[in-house]
């Protein structure tokens, strides 16, 4: 499926989540004004290269490539997709447990998500780039907070596509459970990551979201379970689920 909007609304402006977009937008915007010799080079001095932060994995410069290669994009289909599911999801994820705990998740996230990909590629060279680990650690939130929310979609059905709501446990669950199935294949390839896809950083980064969230939903208040079921009902305005 690809996801287009969920039924969950927000009790307060995202602003966090939209700050996030625009950053990754601008310096992509940047990345379309470089040659493209200039920009591999600068992904090479500037990224995360497994077979460097293996070396030097507590490296002051370690750790601002990791940082820096979460708002790196390789092209437009990249950035999209990446926009798409942090638009969808982390406002939510923003909304419900306050700006300082997002903002853990999605960077503690990325750092996980990082080093998940140079555990399994420690002498790689390829740089990565992309927020999708960050993402991943968002989407990991999600499913814990959110199971049963209903996500509207586009699914592909040969030439046809149909407009179908499933709720967000089968869509994430079914992301997540492609990228085990597509990294855990990409093992013992001569590729260095599944069609250029880091996918073990996408698996790193959704499992560790899920479980610092259960830690986090015991420090922040949650909303009552009538409160939540009525926002939806509200959103939805259909018989609450």
């Amino acid at each position: 499926m690809l996801p287009l909007r969920d039924m969950n609304p927000t009790r307060r402006l995202p602003i966090v989540t939209y700050g996030l977009i625009a950053v990754n937008v601008i310096i992509f915007l940047i990345q379309l004004t470089m040659p493209e010799s200039q920009l591999q080079q600068t992904f090479i001095n500037q990224a995360v290269v497994p077979a460097s932060a293996s070396a030097h994995p507590f490296a002051l410069e370690t750790i601002l490539d990791v940082i820096r290669s979460m708002f790196f994009h390789g092209g437009w289909e990249h950035i999209l997709g990446n926009m798409l599911y942090l638009w969808l999801f982390g406002d939510n994820v923003e909304d419900r447990l306050g700006a300082i705990l997002y903002l853990v998740i999605y960077f503690a996230g990325g750092f996980v998500a990082a080093f998940a990909q140079v555990i399994i590629a420690p002498t790689s060279t390829i740089p990565l780039i992309g927020a999708s680990g960050a993402i991943a650690a968002v989407l990991g939130s999600y499913i814990v907070m959110f199971p049963g929310v209903k996500v509207q979609g586009i699914i592909p059905i040969g030439r046809i596509s149909t407009m179908q709501s499933w709720p967000a446990w089968i869509v994430l669950g079914m992301w997540f459970a492609l990228q085990l199935f597509s990294g855990f294949g990409s093992l013992g390839t001569n590729a260095d990551y599944g069609g250029g896809v880091a996918f073990f950083a996408h698996i790193g980064g959704f499992v560790f979201g899920a479980l610092i969230t259960l830690v986090f939903m015991r420090i922040v208040p949650q909303p009552p379970v009538e409160e939540r079921k009525q926002m939806l009902y509200e959103r939805t305005k259909r018989t609450p689920f």
